[in-house]
């Protein structure tokens, strides 16, 4: 077997290779006499098929499952050995390539295009800026997470009269055309109206203000334009709620209102665990600012890693084999047409951009991820999503019982190790540049998000 390659220029290339009858005669050889050992046919004891036969039957499928698996071990030895940067995989070539005839070829020539990743030159110094945004803990947002926590352990209380925030329990019936009870009509005995979710302003205010015993007559449509909504409320099915319209009846049996708890210190402890030493207001809000601090540090972190992947893709110019990637693309992903592959061809030049810098980032600075690296970031993942539960101090047993868990799949654990190295990259980043830390409101830092 033997392989060339000649460069069509900068970004392509042409590899070609040759296979040879001696390179495959005594591999299609030990096959067919495989085949031969198990052929079962009529008329032939186990194993006395005529070689013949077995060459006529199966000598083409033999013979191209051997070519075939000779190039492909081939072609990737050549790749590695010659240690050639590639972007995709070799690709037929189109016009080079001439047709294989299995029945009557013993030498076989194959043509593959190639395409060639930009040599990246990537220099950074302290000069080059990044911001790095910290949210401001206000004390509006302390108050705000306070109050939240407040609210976790409320409870429904009973009230003289009907506010805007109000739940309201009732009865209620469908009308007629005269505002009489509609004969056959839809009704519903201690029916739950949350005042808040009216749609229609005019009707959601002729409840408020209305007391135990008062009838309020509504357009249930305008109040709730959604079926779900009319469903849930009468307590039918949807495909029956399509149909209901026209006025009905409420009358007010049991008004509640939703009270924020006053937080104690045994409030304090169900939040926290019992052995806290947080057991007082001043102490707790303390606490709730630490909380928020890390709460927003992953998406500042994350706010950053946009931003230096902005900054090197804008700032690191390279050339790519556009041509080659587009019939790349489309060779491999047969569920897409050619338009399709024009329309998002942009987002996926900026997604090989970063990769082909982050490559660079990687091989220059000798970057690995261990497994213990991977476990760690599982770990932070399954504290994460505890914290966002209000559930702060987990052992570190059942830490490294939920990361095991996540690192069973293997498709998470491919994506966790990509995160951490995606970090490490991250990280060289900012050790090279400027980073410029600018405080920011949470409403600021949100919005940031909304620009991408």
């Amino acid at each position: 077997m033997n392989i060339t390659k000649e460069n069509i220029d900068s970004l392509s290339g042409i590899i070609r290779v040759n296979i040879e009858e001696a390179d495959y005669q005594a591999n299609v050889e030990k096959a067919l006499n495989d085949y031969r050992k198990k052929a079962n046919m009529p008329g032939f004891r186990p194993g006395k098929v005529p070689q013949g036969l077995v060459k006529k039957m199966y000598g083409k499928a033999a013979l191209a499952d051997e070519v075939n698996k000779l190039l492909s071990d081939g072609l990737s030895k050549f790749i590695v050995d010659e240690k050639l940067d590639i972007l995709g995989e070799p690709l037929p070539h189109e016009e080079l390539q001439q047709t294989i005839d299995w029945d009557n070829d013993t030498n076989f020539e194959f043509v593959f295009e190639i395409g060639y990743a930009p040599e990246v030159k990537i220099s950074l110094d302290k000069r080059t800026k990044l911001p790095y945004y910290k949210v401001n803990v206000s004390n509006e947002l302390i108050d705000r997470q306070v109050e939240s926590y407040a609210a976790r352990f409320g409870e429904n209380k009973p009230v003289d009269a009907i506010e805007k925030d109000s739940t309201v329990r009732g009865d209620i019936v469908q009308l007629d055309e005269n505002n009489a009870v509609a004969e056959g009509g839809h009704s519903q005995e201690m029916g739950l109206i949350s005042v808040d979710l009216i749609k229609d302003e005019e009707i959601k205010n002729s409840f408020v203000g209305k007391n135990a015993g008062d009838e309020i007559i509504f357009d249930i449509k305008k109040a709730y334009p959604n079926d779900t909504e009319i469903a849930y409320l009468l307590n039918i099915e949807k495909k029956d709620a399509e149909n209901v319209s026209g006025n009905f009846k409420f009358t007010v049996k049991e008004i509640n209102k939703f009270v924020a708890a006053e937080l104690t210190e045994e409030h304090y402890k169900k939040i926290l665990g019992e052995e806290t030493q947080i057991l007082t207001a001043e102490a707790f809000r303390e606490h709730v600012a630490n909380e928020l601090s890390v709460y927003y540090k992953p998406s500042a972190d994350y706010k950053l890693a946009i931003d230096a992947r902005e900054l090197l893709i804008n700032k690191i110019k390279m050339e790519f084999p556009e041509g080659f990637l587009k019939r790349w693309l489309l060779a491999t992903n047969k569920e897409l047409t050619q338009e399709q592959i024009d329309a998002d061809f942009e987002p996926f030049m900026e997604d090989l951009r970063w990769q082909v810098i982050k490559e660079n980032i990687i091989k220059e600075n000798e970057l690995k991820v261990s497994q213990e690296d991977v476990m760690e970031l599982a770990k932070d993942i399954a504290a994460s999503q505890f914290r966002q539960y209000g559930m702060f101090d987990i052992p570190e047993e059942h830490l490294e019982g939920f990361a095991r868990q996540m690192l069973e799949k293997k498709d998470e654990r491919n994506r966790l190790y990509s995160k951490k190295m995606e970090d490490k990259v991250i990280e060289v980043i900012k050790s090279k540049v400027g980073i410029e830390e600018k405080e920011v409101t949470n409403e600021e830092f949100e919005k940031l998000f909304e620009k991408k």
